[in-house]
């Protein structure tokens, strides 16, 4: 009953693992792992098993989905490149040329 699952490591390709690319199975097995500590702590807790099982379970197809949403969307380094654009101002304004005016070229 071993499954066999094949992991792409071809040459400047990413790694692919059921459809997720490169950092997106590093960050579903993090969430995934937060999950199963959650519901530890929540069942040593005391809370009632039929609470923990579907916040449980819906929190992780919310996961599953989101990431595998993320991967397909972005791809390999799409999301990083989303973000360094979304912090980037969207104009520079500059109430005088002083700034340019005064800057000072080396000499080589």
């Amino acid at each position: 009953m071993a499954s066999i699952y094949q992991i792409n490591k071809g040459v400047s390709k990413p790694i692919v693992f059921k459809g997720l690319k490169a950092q997106y199975i590093a960050y579903l097995a993090v969430g995934l792992v937060l999950l199963l500590i959650s519901f530890a702590i929540l069942y040593i807790l005391g809370v009632s098993l039929l609470v923990i099982m579907p916040v449980i379970l819906g929190l992780g197809s919310a996961l599953i989905f989101t990431v595998t949403r993320l991967s397909h969307k972005f791809g390999k380094y799409g999301l990083l490149k989303y973000f360094a654009k979304r912090s980037l101002p969207h104009y520079l304004k500059f109430n005088s040329r002083k700034l340019f005016t005064s800057l000072i070229t080396e000499k080589r």
